[in-house]
């Protein structure tokens, strides 16, 4: 059965830091570019971060040089490091396949207030 467990969310001051993790299981974690969305109230998800399997990287410009995105195939997780967050990027984060074609798992709520 195909899991994606997202986690590491919570409440954060402008200008801090939260590290998400997700776990899956069910896929070849190793060939699949992994890949971290959100969603806004009201919004659109949209694809934030992303990592091909041999690790190379790519960010949407508006966290390009804040988020960091890895992962670690031995665990079958992949990782999201934010930094220097801003209300902004309030929304709950979501991993997925780059294809976004796994069933969705309940993600992770990052609130970004003073």
């Amino acid at each position: 059965q195909v899991q994606l467990v997202e986690s590491g969310g919570g409440l954060v001051q402008p200008g801090g830091s939260l590290r998400l993790s997700c776990t899956t299981s069910g896929i070849t974690f190793s060939i699949n570019t992994m890949a971290w969305f959100r969603q806004a109230p009201g919004k659109q998800r949209e694809l934030v971060a992303h990592i091909y399997g041999g690790g190379t990287t790519s960010y949407a410009a508006s966290v390009k040089g804040r988020f960091t995105i890895s992962r670690a195939d031995a665990k079958s997780t992949v990782y999201l490091q934010m930094d220097s967050l801003k209300p902004e990027d309030t929304a709950i984060y979501y991993c997925n396949i780059l294809s976004g074609r796994i069933a969705w798992g309940q993600g992770t709520q990052v609130t970004v207030s003073s």
